[in-house]
């Protein structure tokens, strides 16, 4: 049996790399799939390819860090769908302007913490009435090994991931009586078109993952894992997917 059969699932950062790979596999898992991104094209063209696999998939345009935005996607999941089952907090990343403290520009901070954070701030404030109401769901957030171990030359990012660590934390403890879950994926390197297109030959993070590089379908499935029911008793869990790289 499928293993999301009958779930209606929300996946942010859904037109391409992780997010699309993880709207994929819910959909062939039997999750009726909301996605959402800013990238309108790249989504229509990610559902399309689910729905025309015969997997049940829609894209809604949405910007992670506008608080009506993420209103409307949650509130118009749960009316069309009739319930709201799992909330993937997937959108975020660094852009090339992050670097140290002292140097990045105050706006790239203020970027990433807008998207990173907030954006997953806002998923949970409008999910976690819906999964209350509707007896219990599962929240994956997705914070970073730069979260986990220090890195240099990312402090906006590793910020704004550290704050996601630590929310899904609190939410787990204030939110498992609703039968509400919230956990989170630290992933390391992951070779998505955006990474591949920033990565320097010489990062060290590169080296210190011991099983290679990631690819978007490894995160994919440990997401899978903790959408379903197979994980009914894991909470506030911080699963590293990062090839063994915070072992150092």
């Amino acid at each position: 049996m499928a293993r999301l059969q009958g779930k209606v699932a929300v996946i942010t950062g859904a037109a391409s790399g992780i997010g699309r790979a993880s709207s994929a596999l819910f959909a062939r898992e039997g999750a009726v799939v909301v996605m959402a991104d800013v990238k309108r094209e790249a989504g229509d063209a990610a559902a399309a390819e689910i729905v025309a696999s015969g997997g049940r998939a829609e894209f809604v345009t949405t910007d992670v860090s506008k608080e009506a935005e993420v209103q409307a996607l949650i509130d118009g999941a749960v009316a069309r769908h009739g319930r709201l089952d799992v909330l993937y907090n997937n959108a975020g990343g660094a852009t090339p302007k992050d670097g140290k403290v002292t140097e990045m520009p105050l706006e790239e901070f203020w970027r990433t913490m807008s998207v990173d954070l907030f954006g997953t701030f806002l998923g949970c404030r409008f999910a976690i009435p819906h999964m209350a109401a509707g007896g219990g769901g599962s929240i994956i957030n997705t914070t970073s090994i730069r979260a986990l171990i220090g890195t240099a030359g990312a402090d906006a990012y590793s910020a704004a991931k550290g704050g996601v660590l630590t929310l899904t934390k609190s939410l787990a403890m204030q939110w498992h009586t609703a039968k509400i879950r919230v956990n989170a994926i630290g992933p390391g390197v992951v070779a998505t078109e955006r990474v591949k297109a920033m990565l320097k030959p010489d990062d060290p993070l590169v080296a210190k993952s011991l099983m290679g590089v990631l690819e978007p379908d490894d995160i994919a499935y440990l997401a899978l894992y903790l959408a379903s029911d197979e994980s009914r008793r894991i909470t506030g869990a911080i699963l590293p997917a990062e090839s063994g790289a915070s072992a150092f």
